[in-house]
């Protein structure tokens, strides 16, 4: 899968399911503010990548994650 089209497919999935605009889904766009995550929310879409992707966030890399680029980065090196 080509980055792009991983990207495509993120914001979809991650728009749908925490019922975000997908426009609102910039690379450079805070994750937890953009998306309104508290700590249960994160644990489900760290869930929801893992199981799109096959792609596991480990705890420790969370706190790294800022933005979506980030985000997008961390699980296309994974994939």
């Amino acid at each position: 899968m080509e980055k792009d089209e991983m990207i495509k497919k993120m914001v979809s999935i991650l728009a749908d399911e925490f019922e975000v605009d997908a426009e609102t889904i910039q690379p450079d766009a805070n994750i937890k503010e953009t998306m309104h995550l508290d700590s249960l929310s994160l644990v489900d879409m760290v869930g929801l990548v893992n199981e799109e992707f096959g792609v596991e966030i480990k705890t420790p890399d969370l706190p790294s994650l800022k933005t979506f680029a980030d985000l997008y980065d961390y699980v296309y090196t994974r994939m």
